[in-house]
Protein backbone atom coordinates (compact mmCIF):
# COMPACT_ATOMS: atom_id res chain seq x y z
CA UNK A 1 0.00 0.00 0.00
CA UNK A 2 1.09 3.72 -0.57
CA UNK A 3 1.48 5.33 2.52
CA UNK A 4 0.61 9.10 1.97
CA UNK A 5 2.19 12.03 3.76
CA UNK A 6 -0.49 12.08 6.29
CA UNK A 7 -0.59 8.03 6.68
CA UNK A 8 -0.62 6.98 10.54
CA UNK A 9 0.24 3.58 11.39
CA UNK A 10 -2.33 1.51 12.86
CA UNK A 11 -0.59 -1.70 13.37
CA UNK A 12 -0.29 -1.51 16.86
CA UNK A 13 0.36 -5.40 17.73
CA UNK A 14 2.97 -5.47 14.82
CA UNK A 15 4.77 -2.68 16.73
CA UNK A 16 5.04 -4.15 19.93
CA UNK A 17 5.91 -7.74 18.76
CA UNK A 18 9.03 -5.24 17.62
CA UNK A 19 9.07 -3.51 21.12
CA UNK A 20 8.41 -6.01 23.90
CA UNK A 21 8.19 -9.94 22.03
CA UNK A 22 7.84 -11.70 25.24
CA UNK A 23 5.68 -9.09 26.83
CA UNK A 24 2.45 -10.97 27.15
CA UNK A 25 -0.31 -9.01 25.72
CA UNK A 26 -3.89 -11.47 26.13
CA UNK A 27 -4.05 -14.12 28.66
CA UNK A 28 -7.28 -15.97 28.97
CA UNK A 29 -9.00 -16.74 32.90
CA UNK A 30 -10.73 -19.68 31.91
CA UNK A 31 -7.98 -21.72 30.45
CA UNK A 32 -4.90 -19.92 31.46
CA UNK A 33 -4.07 -19.61 27.62
CA UNK A 34 -1.93 -16.92 26.74
CA UNK A 35 -0.19 -15.02 24.08
CA UNK A 36 2.69 -12.74 23.98
CA UNK A 37 2.99 -9.65 21.25
CA UNK A 38 5.55 -11.67 19.26
CA UNK A 39 2.39 -14.58 19.46
CA UNK A 40 -0.09 -12.56 18.87
CA UNK A 41 1.00 -10.65 15.80
CA UNK A 42 1.95 -14.27 14.13
CA UNK A 43 -1.29 -15.33 15.16
CA UNK A 44 -2.95 -11.61 13.41
CA UNK A 45 -1.34 -12.67 10.10
CA UNK A 46 -1.82 -16.11 10.00
CA UNK A 47 -5.87 -15.56 10.75
CA UNK A 48 -5.27 -12.51 7.87
CA UNK A 49 -3.67 -14.94 5.61
CA UNK A 50 -6.61 -17.12 6.11
CA UNK A 51 -9.53 -14.73 5.46
CA UNK A 52 -7.71 -13.45 2.26
CA UNK A 53 -7.03 -16.64 0.72
CA UNK A 54 -9.42 -18.79 1.93
CA UNK A 55 -12.78 -16.84 2.77
CA UNK A 56 -11.76 -13.94 -0.25
CA UNK A 57 -12.10 -11.10 3.00
CA UNK A 58 -11.57 -7.72 1.05
CA UNK A 59 -10.83 -4.18 2.09
CA UNK A 60 -14.75 -2.90 3.55
CA UNK A 61 -16.03 -6.24 3.58
CA UNK A 62 -18.72 -6.80 6.85
CA UNK A 63 -17.12 -9.88 9.24
CA UNK A 64 -19.96 -10.72 11.69
CA UNK A 65 -18.53 -12.36 14.72
CA UNK A 66 -20.69 -13.97 17.38
CA UNK A 67 -19.01 -15.04 20.41
CA UNK A 68 -18.17 -14.38 24.09
CA UNK A 69 -15.14 -12.83 24.84
CA UNK A 70 -11.71 -15.00 23.64
CA UNK A 71 -8.43 -14.69 22.50
CA UNK A 72 -9.40 -15.63 19.21
CA UNK A 73 -11.90 -12.55 18.89
CA UNK A 74 -9.22 -10.34 19.40
CA UNK A 75 -7.27 -11.93 16.83
CA UNK A 76 -9.86 -11.58 14.46
CA UNK A 77 -10.07 -8.17 15.28
CA UNK A 78 -6.85 -7.36 14.61
CA UNK A 79 -6.92 -9.79 11.55
CA UNK A 80 -10.19 -7.96 9.67
CA UNK A 81 -8.61 -4.77 10.70
CA UNK A 82 -5.13 -5.40 8.91
CA UNK A 83 -7.57 -6.75 5.98
CA UNK A 84 -8.93 -3.12 5.62
CA UNK A 85 -12.63 -5.24 6.58
CA UNK A 86 -14.63 -4.18 9.38
CA UNK A 87 -15.96 -5.82 12.14
CA UNK A 88 -19.54 -7.13 12.80
CA UNK A 89 -19.93 -7.66 16.86
CA UNK A 90 -23.08 -9.69 17.41
CA UNK A 91 -24.49 -9.14 20.24
CA UNK A 92 -25.43 -12.90 21.41
CA UNK A 93 -28.09 -12.22 23.97
CA UNK A 94 -30.06 -10.92 20.88
CA UNK A 95 -32.71 -13.18 19.59
CA UNK A 96 -32.09 -14.58 15.95
CA UNK A 97 -34.52 -12.10 14.45
CA UNK A 98 -32.52 -9.01 15.86
CA UNK A 99 -29.38 -10.64 14.70
CA UNK A 100 -30.95 -11.48 11.05
CA UNK A 101 -31.72 -7.66 10.97
CA UNK A 102 -28.28 -6.53 11.40
CA UNK A 103 -26.70 -9.57 9.11
CA UNK A 104 -29.24 -8.21 6.37
CA UNK A 105 -28.58 -4.24 7.04
CA UNK A 106 -24.84 -4.92 6.77
CA UNK A 107 -24.78 -7.27 4.20
CA UNK A 108 -22.36 -9.05 5.97
CA UNK A 109 -19.91 -11.11 4.00
CA UNK A 110 -19.03 -13.93 6.59
CA UNK A 111 -20.63 -15.35 9.58
CA UNK A 112 -18.04 -16.50 11.98
CA UNK A 113 -19.50 -17.99 15.26
CA UNK A 114 -18.64 -19.53 18.69
CA UNK A 115 -20.37 -23.59 18.77
CA UNK A 116 -22.37 -22.71 21.56
CA UNK A 117 -24.16 -20.27 19.92
CA UNK A 118 -25.28 -23.33 17.21
CA UNK A 119 -29.06 -23.16 18.10
CA UNK A 120 -29.18 -19.65 17.83
CA UNK A 121 -27.22 -19.65 14.03
CA UNK A 122 -30.21 -22.18 12.90
CA UNK A 123 -32.89 -19.92 13.27
CA UNK A 124 -31.19 -16.79 11.75
CA UNK A 125 -32.27 -15.76 8.48
CA UNK A 126 -30.82 -14.81 5.63
CA UNK A 127 -27.25 -15.87 7.08
CA UNK A 128 -24.72 -15.15 4.66
CA UNK A 129 -23.22 -17.63 2.61
CA UNK A 130 -20.40 -18.48 4.32
CA UNK A 131 -21.47 -19.35 8.37
CA UNK A 132 -18.67 -21.07 9.71
CA UNK A 133 -17.55 -22.12 13.51
CA UNK A 134 -14.07 -21.06 15.01
CA UNK A 135 -13.86 -23.43 17.45
CA UNK A 136 -14.21 -27.39 17.76
CA UNK A 137 -12.80 -29.94 15.42
CA UNK A 138 -13.75 -28.17 11.87
CA UNK A 139 -13.24 -24.46 13.38
CA UNK A 140 -10.66 -21.99 12.44
CA UNK A 141 -9.19 -21.37 15.80
CA UNK A 142 -6.80 -24.42 15.46
CA UNK A 143 -5.27 -22.40 12.41
CA UNK A 144 -4.25 -19.61 14.13
CA UNK A 145 -3.29 -20.55 17.47
CA UNK A 146 0.83 -20.59 16.96
CA UNK A 147 3.56 -18.62 17.68
CA UNK A 148 4.90 -19.69 14.51
CA UNK A 149 6.46 -17.28 12.32
CA UNK A 150 4.31 -16.49 9.37
CA UNK A 151 4.19 -14.45 6.50
CA UNK A 152 3.71 -10.84 7.21
CA UNK A 153 0.72 -9.56 5.94
CA UNK A 154 0.39 -6.27 4.38
CA UNK A 155 -1.68 -3.70 6.67
CA UNK A 156 -4.03 -1.84 4.67
CA UNK A 157 -6.63 -0.73 7.13
CA UNK A 158 -5.82 3.07 6.88
CA UNK A 159 -6.54 5.80 9.60
CA UNK A 160 -10.01 6.75 8.18
CA UNK A 161 -11.28 3.50 7.74
CA UNK A 162 -14.12 2.19 9.35
CA UNK A 163 -12.70 -0.97 11.23
CA UNK A 164 -15.71 -1.99 13.29
CA UNK A 165 -19.85 -1.63 13.28
CA UNK A 166 -21.16 -1.34 16.85
CA UNK A 167 -24.86 -1.59 16.73
CA UNK A 168 -27.36 0.49 19.43
CA UNK A 169 -31.11 0.24 20.04
CA UNK A 170 -32.92 2.99 18.11
CA UNK A 171 -34.97 5.29 19.99
CA UNK A 172 -37.63 4.97 16.39
CA UNK A 173 -38.09 1.25 16.62
CA UNK A 174 -34.57 0.23 14.51
CA UNK A 175 -31.11 -0.57 15.91
CA UNK A 176 -28.38 1.71 14.63
CA UNK A 177 -25.20 0.73 13.70
CA UNK A 178 -22.12 2.96 14.25
CA UNK A 179 -19.50 2.85 12.10
CA UNK A 180 -16.34 2.99 14.12
CA UNK A 181 -13.09 4.00 12.28
CA UNK A 182 -9.35 3.27 12.81
CA UNK A 183 -9.17 7.30 13.96
CA UNK A 184 -11.25 6.83 16.50
CA UNK A 185 -9.99 3.67 18.08
CA UNK A 186 -6.62 5.18 18.02
CA UNK A 187 -7.77 8.59 19.56
CA UNK A 188 -9.81 7.45 22.25
CA UNK A 189 -6.77 5.46 23.18
CA UNK A 190 -4.48 8.67 23.09
CA UNK A 191 -7.18 10.70 25.11
CA UNK A 192 -7.19 7.34 27.74
CA UNK A 193 -3.96 6.76 27.81
CA UNK A 194 -3.23 10.47 28.90
CA UNK A 195 -6.08 10.54 31.19
CA UNK A 196 -5.39 7.13 33.03
CA UNK A 197 -2.01 7.26 33.28
CA UNK A 198 -1.44 3.89 31.47
CA UNK A 199 1.56 2.65 31.32
CA UNK A 200 3.05 -0.80 29.75
CA UNK A 201 3.48 -2.09 33.29
CA UNK A 202 -0.25 -2.14 33.64
CA UNK A 203 -2.87 -5.20 33.36
CA UNK A 204 -6.44 -5.02 33.31
CA UNK A 205 -9.32 -7.43 33.18
CA UNK A 206 -12.00 -7.03 30.53
CA UNK A 207 -15.25 -9.11 31.41
CA UNK A 208 -17.52 -6.51 29.35
CA UNK A 209 -18.88 -8.30 26.38
CA UNK A 210 -17.69 -7.37 23.13
CA UNK A 211 -20.38 -6.75 21.32
CA UNK A 212 -20.50 -3.35 23.91
CA UNK A 213 -18.31 -0.49 22.94
CA UNK A 214 -16.99 -0.66 26.64
CA UNK A 215 -15.45 -3.96 26.17
CA UNK A 216 -13.55 -2.81 23.28
CA UNK A 217 -12.74 0.93 24.33
CA UNK A 218 -12.85 1.39 27.58
CA UNK A 219 -9.75 -0.37 28.24
CA UNK A 220 -9.02 -3.21 26.18
CA UNK A 221 -8.01 -1.22 22.61
CA UNK A 222 -6.32 1.36 25.06
CA UNK A 223 -4.22 -1.41 26.86
CA UNK A 224 -2.65 -3.17 23.79
CA UNK A 225 -2.07 0.38 22.40
CA UNK A 226 0.16 0.65 25.09
CA UNK A 227 1.76 -2.31 25.51
CA UNK A 228 0.27 -3.46 28.41
CA UNK A 229 -1.76 -6.98 29.10
CA UNK A 230 -5.32 -7.71 29.42
CA UNK A 231 -6.83 -10.54 30.86
CA UNK A 232 -10.54 -11.97 29.52
CA UNK A 233 -13.19 -13.42 30.73
CA UNK A 234 -16.09 -14.78 29.15
CA UNK A 235 -18.40 -13.51 31.64
CA UNK A 236 -18.30 -11.42 35.11
CA UNK A 237 -17.91 -13.27 38.24
CA UNK A 238 -17.24 -11.01 41.50
CA UNK A 239 -15.32 -13.57 43.35
CA UNK A 240 -12.52 -14.52 40.75
CA UNK A 241 -12.23 -10.58 39.30
CA UNK A 242 -11.49 -10.19 43.09
CA UNK A 243 -9.03 -13.32 43.43
CA UNK A 244 -7.70 -12.52 39.90
CA UNK A 245 -6.70 -8.76 41.06
CA UNK A 246 -4.26 -9.79 43.70
CA UNK A 247 -2.76 -13.46 41.66
CA UNK A 248 -2.32 -11.13 38.06
CA UNK A 249 -1.19 -7.81 40.28
CA UNK A 250 -4.15 -6.47 38.20
CA UNK A 251 -3.59 -2.55 38.11
CA UNK A 252 -6.83 -1.28 36.95
CA UNK A 253 -10.82 -2.26 37.09
CA UNK A 254 -13.35 -1.35 35.16
CA UNK A 255 -17.06 -1.73 35.97
CA UNK A 256 -20.53 -0.04 36.35
CA UNK A 257 -21.92 0.42 40.10
CA UNK A 258 -24.24 -2.81 40.26
CA UNK A 259 -20.63 -4.67 39.38
CA UNK A 260 -18.61 -2.82 42.37
CA UNK A 261 -21.22 -3.43 44.69
CA UNK A 262 -21.96 -7.49 43.93
CA UNK A 263 -17.74 -7.64 44.08
CA UNK A 264 -17.60 -5.76 47.60
CA UNK A 265 -21.11 -8.16 48.61
CA UNK A 266 -18.76 -10.82 48.25
CA UNK A 267 -16.20 -12.61 51.24
CA UNK A 268 -13.61 -12.39 48.94
CA UNK A 269 -13.68 -8.47 48.92
CA UNK A 270 -13.08 -8.62 52.80
CA UNK A 271 -10.02 -11.35 52.22
CA UNK A 272 -8.26 -9.49 48.92
CA UNK A 273 -5.58 -7.31 49.56
CA UNK A 274 -6.53 -5.61 45.92
CA UNK A 275 -2.57 -3.82 46.85
CA UNK A 276 -1.76 -3.54 42.70
CA UNK A 277 -5.01 -1.86 41.95
CA UNK A 278 -4.26 1.41 41.87
CA UNK A 279 -7.65 2.70 40.93
CA UNK A 280 -11.45 1.30 39.52
CA UNK A 281 -12.81 3.34 36.78
CA UNK A 282 -16.85 3.50 37.21
CA UNK A 283 -18.88 4.31 34.46
CA UNK A 284 -22.92 3.96 33.18
CA UNK A 285 -24.34 5.87 36.26
CA UNK A 286 -23.28 7.61 39.31
CA UNK A 287 -22.12 5.00 41.87
CA UNK A 288 -23.43 5.85 45.35
CA UNK A 289 -21.39 7.72 47.75
CA UNK A 290 -21.32 4.65 50.48
CA UNK A 291 -19.90 2.16 47.73
CA UNK A 292 -17.34 4.86 46.86
CA UNK A 293 -16.49 5.51 50.95
CA UNK A 294 -16.26 1.27 50.93
CA UNK A 295 -13.85 1.22 48.07
CA UNK A 296 -11.92 3.83 49.12
CA UNK A 297 -11.39 2.72 52.30
CA UNK A 298 -9.96 -0.79 50.55
CA UNK A 299 -7.52 2.18 49.44
CA UNK A 300 -8.89 1.60 45.99
CA UNK A 301 -9.55 5.32 44.41
CA UNK A 302 -12.54 5.56 42.29
CA UNK A 303 -12.59 7.62 38.89
CA UNK A 304 -16.16 8.11 37.79
CA UNK A 305 -16.64 8.59 33.65
CA UNK A 306 -18.79 9.01 31.09
CA UNK A 307 -18.88 7.70 27.46
CA UNK A 308 -21.11 6.67 24.50
CA UNK A 309 -21.01 4.43 21.37
CA UNK A 310 -21.13 7.45 18.78
CA UNK A 311 -18.39 9.51 20.67
CA UNK A 312 -15.48 8.28 22.45
CA UNK A 313 -16.46 5.91 24.19
CA UNK A 314 -13.93 7.52 26.93
CA UNK A 315 -14.93 11.34 26.90
CA UNK A 316 -15.29 12.53 30.55
CA UNK A 317 -13.23 11.23 33.79
CA UNK A 318 -13.40 12.39 37.38
CA UNK A 319 -10.02 12.53 39.15
CA UNK A 320 -9.89 10.10 41.88
CA UNK A 321 -9.57 12.52 44.74
CA UNK A 322 -12.84 14.15 43.80
CA UNK A 323 -14.88 11.08 44.02
CA UNK A 324 -16.56 11.90 47.46
CA UNK A 325 -15.86 15.69 47.08
CA UNK A 326 -17.86 15.80 44.07
CA UNK A 327 -19.65 13.30 44.53
CA UNK A 328 -22.34 12.34 41.17
CA UNK A 329 -19.81 14.08 38.65
CA UNK A 330 -18.44 12.88 35.56
CA UNK A 331 -15.58 15.15 36.19
CA UNK A 332 -13.41 16.76 33.04
CA UNK A 333 -13.65 16.23 29.18
CA UNK A 334 -10.63 13.75 28.42
CA UNK A 335 -8.17 15.70 25.62
CA UNK A 336 -8.94 16.74 22.21
CA UNK A 337 -13.04 16.85 22.86
CA UNK A 338 -14.73 19.80 22.96
CA UNK A 339 -18.20 20.73 24.64
CA UNK A 340 -20.94 22.10 24.56
CA UNK A 341 -24.04 22.66 27.17
CA UNK A 342 -27.15 23.90 24.64
CA UNK A 343 -30.57 24.32 24.78
CA UNK A 344 -33.67 23.35 22.04
CA UNK A 345 -32.19 26.00 19.95
CA UNK A 346 -28.67 25.47 19.98
CA UNK A 347 -27.34 28.00 22.02
CA UNK A 348 -25.39 27.90 24.80
CA UNK A 349 -26.90 27.98 28.56
CA UNK A 350 -25.68 29.98 31.39
CA UNK A 351 -23.47 28.28 33.39
CA UNK A 352 -25.39 26.15 36.08
CA UNK A 353 -28.18 25.74 34.21
CA UNK A 354 -29.34 22.65 31.98
CA UNK A 355 -28.86 21.67 28.60
CA UNK A 356 -28.17 19.51 26.47
CA UNK A 357 -24.06 18.32 26.01
CA UNK A 358 -23.25 18.06 22.42
CA UNK A 359 -19.94 16.92 21.86
CA UNK A 360 -16.94 17.49 19.16
CA UNK A 361 -13.57 16.10 18.08
CA UNK A 362 -11.30 13.54 16.42
CA UNK A 363 -13.54 10.39 18.57
CA UNK A 364 -16.36 11.22 16.56
CA UNK A 365 -18.37 8.12 15.00
CA UNK A 366 -17.98 8.61 10.94
CA UNK A 367 -22.04 7.96 10.76
CA UNK A 368 -24.74 5.58 11.30
CA UNK A 369 -24.21 2.77 8.70
CA UNK A 370 -26.85 3.28 5.89
CA UNK A 371 -28.78 5.65 7.83
CA UNK A 372 -28.31 9.71 6.89
CA UNK A 373 -31.00 10.85 7.95
CA UNK A 374 -30.55 9.62 12.20
CA UNK A 375 -27.07 10.08 11.27
CA UNK A 376 -28.14 14.09 10.85
CA UNK A 377 -30.12 14.17 13.48
CA UNK A 378 -27.22 12.86 15.64
CA UNK A 379 -24.51 15.09 14.13
CA UNK A 380 -25.05 18.62 13.48
CA UNK A 381 -22.36 20.86 11.88
CA UNK A 382 -19.73 18.10 13.40
CA UNK A 383 -21.09 18.36 17.01
CA UNK A 384 -22.94 15.06 18.59
CA UNK A 385 -26.12 15.37 19.99
CA UNK A 386 -26.17 13.03 23.18
CA UNK A 387 -29.12 13.38 24.03
CA UNK A 388 -28.02 13.67 28.11
CA UNK A 389 -28.89 16.84 30.05
CA UNK A 390 -26.05 17.92 31.73
CA UNK A 391 -24.99 21.37 34.09
CA UNK A 392 -21.78 22.53 34.50
CA UNK A 393 -20.86 24.03 38.40
CA UNK A 394 -18.82 26.57 38.76
CA UNK A 395 -15.91 24.69 38.82
CA UNK A 396 -16.06 23.69 35.81
CA UNK A 397 -17.22 20.00 36.52
CA UNK A 398 -19.92 18.25 34.62
CA UNK A 399 -23.04 16.44 36.05
CA UNK A 400 -25.34 14.34 34.19
CA UNK A 401 -28.88 15.08 35.44
CA UNK A 402 -31.61 13.67 32.87
CA UNK A 403 -31.81 11.64 29.47
CA UNK A 404 -33.71 13.68 26.91
CA UNK A 405 -34.14 10.34 25.45
CA UNK A 406 -35.99 7.61 27.72
CA UNK A 407 -33.61 5.20 27.17
CA UNK A 408 -33.01 3.61 30.75
CA UNK A 409 -29.76 1.22 31.85
CA UNK A 410 -30.85 -2.57 33.16
CA UNK A 411 -27.93 -4.39 34.78
CA UNK A 412 -25.38 -2.17 32.36
CA UNK A 413 -27.18 -2.21 29.52
CA UNK A 414 -29.02 0.13 27.36
CA UNK A 415 -32.58 -0.38 27.32
CA UNK A 416 -34.50 1.90 24.71
CA UNK A 417 -38.74 1.55 25.12
CA UNK A 418 -38.88 2.76 21.46
CA UNK A 419 -37.24 -0.27 20.37
CA UNK A 420 -39.40 -2.81 23.13
CA UNK A 421 -42.87 -0.84 22.14
CA UNK A 422 -42.52 -1.17 18.43
CA UNK A 423 -41.63 -5.34 18.94
CA UNK A 424 -44.67 -5.31 21.23
CA UNK A 425 -46.92 -3.49 18.75
CA UNK A 426 -46.82 -6.47 16.55
CA UNK A 427 -48.39 -8.82 19.07
CA UNK A 428 -51.68 -9.76 17.39
CA UNK A 429 -53.81 -8.54 21.25
CA UNK A 430 -51.85 -5.41 21.22
CA UNK A 431 -52.80 -1.94 20.73
CA UNK A 432 -51.44 0.42 21.91
CA UNK A 433 -47.97 0.74 24.76
CA UNK A 434 -45.46 2.60 26.71
CA UNK A 435 -42.89 1.42 28.19
CA UNK A 436 -40.88 3.17 30.95
CA UNK A 437 -37.86 2.20 33.28
CA UNK A 438 -38.68 1.47 37.05
CA UNK A 439 -36.89 1.08 39.88
CA UNK A 440 -34.97 -2.54 40.14
CA UNK A 441 -32.52 -3.96 43.45
CA UNK A 442 -30.69 -6.14 41.56
CA UNK A 443 -30.32 -4.52 38.03
CA UNK A 444 -30.73 -0.77 38.63
CA UNK A 445 -34.23 -0.22 36.96
CA UNK A 446 -36.26 -3.01 34.41
CA UNK A 447 -38.76 -2.48 32.14
CA UNK A 448 -42.65 -1.79 32.67
CA UNK A 449 -44.94 -1.83 30.22
CA UNK A 450 -48.52 0.02 29.93
CA UNK A 451 -50.65 -2.38 27.95
CA UNK A 452 -53.70 -1.39 25.56
CA UNK A 453 -55.65 -4.61 24.42
CA UNK A 454 -57.20 -4.50 21.34
CA UNK A 455 -60.92 -4.93 21.89
CA UNK A 456 -62.27 -8.16 21.95
CA UNK A 457 -58.54 -9.82 22.68
CA UNK A 458 -57.12 -11.34 25.70
CA UNK A 459 -53.28 -11.54 26.83
CA UNK A 460 -51.84 -12.39 29.89
CA UNK A 461 -48.28 -10.90 31.14
CA UNK A 462 -46.75 -14.28 30.80
CA UNK A 463 -47.93 -14.70 27.41
CA UNK A 464 -46.58 -11.19 26.58
CA UNK A 465 -43.02 -12.11 28.47
CA UNK A 466 -43.08 -15.25 26.12
CA UNK A 467 -43.43 -12.95 22.88
CA UNK A 468 -40.75 -10.61 23.89
CA UNK A 469 -37.85 -13.48 24.92
CA UNK A 470 -39.19 -14.71 21.21
CA UNK A 471 -38.28 -11.06 19.32
CA UNK A 472 -35.95 -9.56 22.04
CA UNK A 473 -33.02 -9.99 24.32
CA UNK A 474 -33.97 -11.08 27.74
CA UNK A 475 -32.72 -7.62 29.28
CA UNK A 476 -35.01 -5.74 26.91
CA UNK A 477 -38.04 -7.57 27.75
CA UNK A 478 -40.48 -5.60 30.81
CA UNK A 479 -40.56 -7.21 33.78
CA UNK A 480 -43.48 -5.40 35.12
CA UNK A 481 -47.01 -4.99 33.29
CA UNK A 482 -50.03 -3.16 33.76
CA UNK A 483 -53.24 -3.20 31.54
CA UNK A 484 -55.46 0.13 30.76
CA UNK A 485 -58.12 1.59 28.79
CA UNK A 486 -56.05 3.88 27.55
CA UNK A 487 -52.87 5.77 27.62
CA UNK A 488 -52.47 9.32 29.11
CA UNK A 489 -52.22 11.66 25.98
CA UNK A 490 -51.77 14.92 24.89
CA UNK A 491 -53.65 17.25 22.61
CA UNK A 492 -51.60 16.27 19.97
CA UNK A 493 -51.71 12.69 20.56
CA UNK A 494 -48.36 11.91 21.87
CA UNK A 495 -48.58 9.72 25.23
CA UNK A 496 -47.57 11.27 28.18
CA UNK A 497 -45.11 9.45 29.77
CA UNK A 498 -44.32 11.85 32.71
CA UNK A 499 -47.51 10.88 33.98
CA UNK A 500 -46.99 7.31 34.04
CA UNK A 501 -43.98 7.90 35.88
CA UNK A 502 -45.74 10.17 38.79
CA UNK A 503 -48.00 7.55 38.99
CA UNK A 504 -44.94 5.19 40.06
CA UNK A 505 -43.72 7.76 42.03
CA UNK A 506 -46.38 8.21 44.05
Amino acid sequence: MKKTENYIETDWIKRWALYAPNKTALKSVENGEELSYSGLNACVNRAAGMLRDDYKVEKGDRVAILSINSIEYVILFYAIQKLGAIMLPLNYRLAAPEISYQLSDTEAKILIYELAFSDTVEKIENKPELTIPFDGEDGLSKLFKTDDKTEEIEHVGEFQDPCMILYTSGTTGKPKGAVITNKMLFWNSINTGLRLNLTQNDVTITFAPFFHTGGWNVLTTPMLHRGATVLLMKKFDADKILQLCDDEQVTILFGVPTMMDMMYQTDSFKSSSLESVRYAIVGGEPMPVNLIEVWQDKGIPVRQGYGLTEFGPNVFSLNEEDSIRKIGSIGFPNFYIDTRVVDDNHNDVPQGEPGELILRGPVRMKEYWKNTEETEKTVVNGWVHTGDIVRVDEEGYFYVIDRKKEMFISGAENVYPAEVEHTFRKHPAVWDIAVIGVPDKKWGESGKAFIVLEKGENATQEELMEWGYANLAKYKVPKHYEFLDELPKSDSGKILKRKLRDAEES
